[in-house]
């Protein structure tokens, strides 16, 4: 006589046996293919990082030109010998930034100002190969999850396109009986801009790889539209100032003017306006270029305490954290700034000034991010 069965026990039977479903590595959250390249994303992101730094400090001591060739493969060589430096020497000696300010320069004093522009480009040269190889890497292995391909190629392509404005910004001041002492600081503006370009993606991109897709769906839904909408004006308004910072640092008008808060003890810098045609007085008048970036700075520390007041008000605690982080930030932006300024913007404080911007740039990218992504927290206040 066969057994009763005990329907309790073969339900739980069944759901023993059954097979459980696995998470792909793609989807394991900070596992798997999203925690690798999100690390590879980090080394890009110190990279840039110092890239930026590097690239300032290349201004700052006028070394910008010393390299008056753009070769992306054979230039990766530096001279080898006395022959080839003297060579190197002949060709920056052809150039108008020697013949009328650095004609004292031996080729010691060159190959100070050679080495910033070489470590320069180098540098360039790593972030290229060290994107293609993990790019490469990832996609060999097909470890690149949906619909991140063409981001991580933007990537590529960025940085491939502001090494090409790098020369092209360059070759603007590797000129022969024009008296152009620099490289023309719209150009200097927009490599700096490109910078902070891709900084902000990598930032973005690293933040959204720091949690899984079901994660951000369910956080979306308390995306706060208010404050990701006015972050983002702020992010914008940011970028615009630092545009304005690399005009002024492109004809070294934070050198002129060093009086707080008048220029020259009035408000209004005096002979504003004086090159002629009118336009150019924007980016290569020092006066008003930096009376420009001063008023930009008061307007945008008035912004962002708005918005900042706006992030207090959040309800979650990680997102108001990040405003508060960002307002700090900001706070020692516009105090330093000031610094540079009574100081004629002396190197090792202009140079802080640019990487606190850094600094600035990704907490407000930040901010902005938690603002459309908030981190649920438990009704204890543990996220």
């Amino acid at each position: 006589m066969a057994e009763k069965r005990k329907l309790f026990e073969d339900v739980g039977e069944a759901q023993a046996t059954r097979p459980v479903a696995q998470a792909g590595g793609i989807d394991r959250g900070r596992g798997g293919a999203r925690r690798g390249i999100r690390i590879w994303l980090f080394i890009l992101f110190a990279l840039v990082f110092v890239m930026i730094a590097v690239g300032g400090l290349t201004r700052l001591t006028d070394s910008g030109l010393s390299i008056t060739e753009w070769k992306p493969f054979t230039g990766a060589m530096p001279p080898m010998n006395e022959a080839d430096w003297q060579s190197e020497f002949a060709k920056y000696q052809e150039i108008d930034e020697f013949q009328v300010q650095n004609s004292w320069m031996e080729l010691s004093d060159f190959k100070a100002i050679y080495w910033w522009e070489w470590g320069h480009r180098q540098l360039g040269r790593v972030i290229g190969l060290v994107w293609a190889v993990g790019f490469l890497w990832f996609l060999l292995r097909r470890q690149i999850p949906v619909g991140w391909s063409g981001r991580l190629l933007v990537l590529g392509g960025l940085g491939g396109l502001q090494g090409a404005i790098g020369w092209w910004m360059v070759s603007s001041g590797v000129t022969t009986g024009e008296a152009v002492l620099d490289v023309a600081s719209y150009r200097l503006a927009t490599h700096l801009g490109l910078a902070f370009v891709i900084l902000g993606f990598i930032t973005w991109y690293a933040l959204l790889l720091g949690r899984s897709e079901r994660d951000l769906m369910q956080a979306r839904r308390a995306k706060e539209a208010k404050l990701f909408g006015m972050s983002t004006g702020l992010l914008h308004f940011a970028f615009l100032q630092i545009l304005l910072g690399a005009l002024v640092a492109g004809i070294d008008a934070g050198r002129f003017f060093v009086d707080w808060p008048l220029m020259q003890g009035q408000f209004f810098p005096p002979d504003a306006f004086s090159i002629t045609p009118v336009w150019r007085n924007f980016f290569e008048n020092p006066g008003l270029v930096q009376f420009m970036h001063r008023m930009a700075g008061y307007l945008l520390f008035a912004f962002a305490i708005v918005v900042w007041l706006r992030g207090r008000k959040s309800a979650h605690p990680n997102t108001r954290k990040a405003f508060n982080l960002m307002m700090i930030a900001m706070l020692g932006q516009i105090a330093l700034g000031i610094v540079t300024v009574i100081n004629a913007a002396p190197v090792h404080i202009a140079i802080f000034h640019q990487v606190l911007a850094v600094v600035l740039w990704v907490l407000i990218l930040r901010a902005r991010f938690l603002s459309a992504y908030p981190i649920p927290t438990s009704v204890r206040g543990k996220s």
